[in-house]
């Protein structure tokens, strides 16, 4: 029979929470009836979990002022040998993650640790390819041409590198933030890959070097790129939601993070390719069919957020079309007013989020229910609304 020490450690292990525990104690005791064996109504907001309490505060400054001064340290003794420095500090933040993350679950302290140990492993690999290939700041662009053999190989090495380090991390200890920063590295390399793929079409003659005129185009078909990997980023997160609707799995909270990434990947490419925004210098004619265009986007983005019950999706987007879009089309009305445009823009997404944040799961049942078919409403998260 579990002790109640047993079943403290437990919480502490996030295996159950407080109120399961002291269900099981009043089951042992005989006093659970009927009410309190009710299971909790679930919660109607987005579960994040980012952070674990106050105590996961509290671990994660210590564990940032002990990486400080270790670092501080190790830089005074081991001196110039900073592949020496950050190999130990790898070392040093996996075995603090065994203990907060492995044992205790600490969800802010363990991002924390997480990101500090993928930091220790880029300034490695960084070091290491630096130093094996010879790869040093160019001077022009052709000695940057005459390390073409040698970058193909160490952008592999240092980007194959991370992902692999993350992907190791992540087995171990099941730290969400890990699914982010392998999405954010396979599109830096895929990135990577199509730059020296056009290099070489170049060199080779396959491809042309293009005129000055020519470079707004080149620079809106090159958004096809981070267009088509936000598709990929946001595809692997809606599979994760819908193996696990009710999010109480691991796989939901890495979903927050592949959604919080593909958002702007997908609305910067969207917005410029529908609305024929300038790439280069950045401008936009406000009229009639860039508005109707930006209306569609926003609309189509709020929509699918509601869908998938991912706020997530949406804050980066309304950060960038209230940032960008928005104010080319308040520009004209602010000039009729007097009202500078960035208190219009404030206006218009601050009152947004209100509406949606005050009523998110209302709005939800009253969009999305009576337009979506029931069997792909059963596989999305379910819509909840408090009831009085």
């Amino acid at each position: 029979m579990l002790s109640r020490a047993q079943l403290d450690d437990a919480v502490s292990r996030s295996i159950i929470d407080a109120g399961q525990r002291d269900r099981l104690i009043a089951l042992a005791d005989g006093t659970l009836d009927a009410e309190a064996n009710r299971p909790p109504a679930p919660s109607i907001d987005e579960n994040m979990r980012l952070i674990g309490g106050g105590n996961d505060v509290f671990v994660t400054i210590g564990v940032v002022m002990l990486s400080a001064g270790l670092f501080a340290a190790l830089m005074t003794v081991v001196g110039e040998q900073t592949l020496t420095v950050f190999a130990i500090m790898a070392v040093f933040l996996w075995a603090v993650a065994e203990f907060v993350t492995r044992q205790h679950r600490m969800r802010l302290a363990s991002t924390v640790i997480g990101l500090g140990f993928l930091f220790a492993i880029q300034a490695i690999l960084t070091e290491w390819v630096v130093s094996g290939y010879g790869i040093a700041m160019p001077e022009n662009p052709l000695q940057l041409a005459a390390m073409r053999p040698q970058l193909g190989i160490a952008g592999t090495v240092l980007l194959g590198g991370i992902v692999l380090a993350a992907a190791l991390y992540f087995w171990r200890f099941r730290v969400p933030i890990m699914a982010g920063a392998i999405a954010l590295c396979l599109t830096a390399l895929a990135f990577f890959y199509v730059t020296l793929f056009l290099y070489d079409g170049v060199t080779e003659g396959r491809l042309y070097l293009p005129a000055l005129d020519d470079l707004p185009e080149l620079l809106r078909n090159a958004l096809y790129m981070p267009l088509i990997s936000g598709l990929v980023i946001f595809t692997v997160g809606v599979m994760f939601d819908l193996r696990d609707r009710e999010r109480v799995t691991v796989w939901s909270d890495c979903a927050f993070w592949l959604h919080v990434i593909s958002a702007p990947l997908l609305v910067h490419p969207l917005f410029i390719m529908s609305t024929g925004q300038d790439v280069v210098f950045g401008e936009i004619e406000p009229g009639v069919s860039a508005m109707v265009m930006l209306a569609v986007l926003i609309t189509v983005f709020v929509y699918v957020a509601l869908a998938i019950d991912r706020r997530s999706l949406l804050i980066p987007t309304l950060a960038y079309f209230g940032s960008l879009g928005i104010y080319y089309l308040v520009n004209s009305a602010a000039n009729q007013t007097g009202i500078p445009p960035f208190a219009l823009i404030l206006l218009v997404v601050g009152a947004l989020i209100m509406v949606f944040g005050a009523g998110w799961q209302r709005i939800r049942g009253l969009i999305i229910r009576p337009t979506l078919p029931t069997s792909l409403l059963d596989k999305l998260p379910p819509i909840r609304v408090h009831t009085t």
